[in-house]
């Protein structure tokens, strides 16, 4: 297939869905050491308002951060990066 300049190129990356935006975003900051092992992260709440997303948002990505073994919840006391 021959792309003129006047045909709009198809992109062939697949687009990424808002939580996994934050849970990369949330692991490079990790990585960054803004978040050191053995640190609470932010609320739920306080990530909803800085994202600018609704709670099954976080709550996706932060499953995608324990799937990865970088985090660890304590339910009703908060997430914490792993050791």
């Amino acid at each position: 297939m021959v792309y003129s300049c006047c045909q709009p190129r198809r992109s062939t990356v697949p687009p990424r869905y808002r939580y996994e935006q934050i849970a990369d975003d949330l692991a490079a900051r990790i990585a960054a050491g803004e978040f050191p092992p053995g640190s609470k992260l932010p609320s739920r709440r306080e990530l909803i308002e800085h994202y600018g997303v609704t709670e099954p948002v976080i709550d996706r990505a932060m499953q995608v951060l324990r799937i990865k073994q970088m985090t660890e919840t304590l339910p009703g006391v908060g997430v914490f990066v792993a050791e």
